[in-house]
C-alpha cells in the first residue's frame, strides 16, 4: 500500500478532486499554504494499492495546470519602501510525494 502527498493549487483542487472521485479513490484533503509564496493549496493524501498509484499520479497531472501569475515584488534599493513592481512566478502543478505505508486500518 502506498499514501500519496499531492501538493496542488487550489484553483485546480475542484477538478483534481471530482476525477479522483470519479475514479474511485479515497483521500482527504486539507487547505494549507505555500511557504515561498504564500499562496493557497490543496494538500491531498490517497491512500491506495501499489499498481493505482501511477493511474492517481495521472488524473493529477491531467487536471493540474502550470500557469503565470502577477506578484506584487519590492525593490529595496537601499531605502526602506522604495518600491514596488509587478512580476510574473509559475505557479499550479503539482508537487507529490509517495511513501510506502506499512500498516493500514479503516475503523
Amino acid at each position: 500500500m502506498k499514501m500519496i502527498t499531492a501538493i496542488i493549487n487550489k484553483k485546480d483542487a475542484g477538478e483534481v478532486c471530482d476525477a479522483l472521485a470519479e475514479e474511485k479513490f479515497s483521500f482527504t484533503k486539507m487547505a494549507t499554504t505555500g511557504g515561498f509564496l504564500k499562496a493557497g493549496n490543496m494538500t491531498l493524501l490517497i491512500g491506495t494499492e501499489d499498481d493505482k498509484v501511477e493511474q492517481a499520479i495521472e488524473i493529477i497531472r491531467k487536471h493540474c495546470a502550470q500557469r503565470m501569475e502577477p506578484m506584487p515584488s519590492v525593490v529595496n534599493a537601499g531605502v526602506p519602501a522604495f518600491g514596488y513592481y509587478k512580476t510574473e512566478v509559475l505557479v499550479g502543478g503539482a508537487t507529490i510525494f509517495v511513501s510506502a505505508i506499512e500498516r493500514f486500518e479503516k475503523m
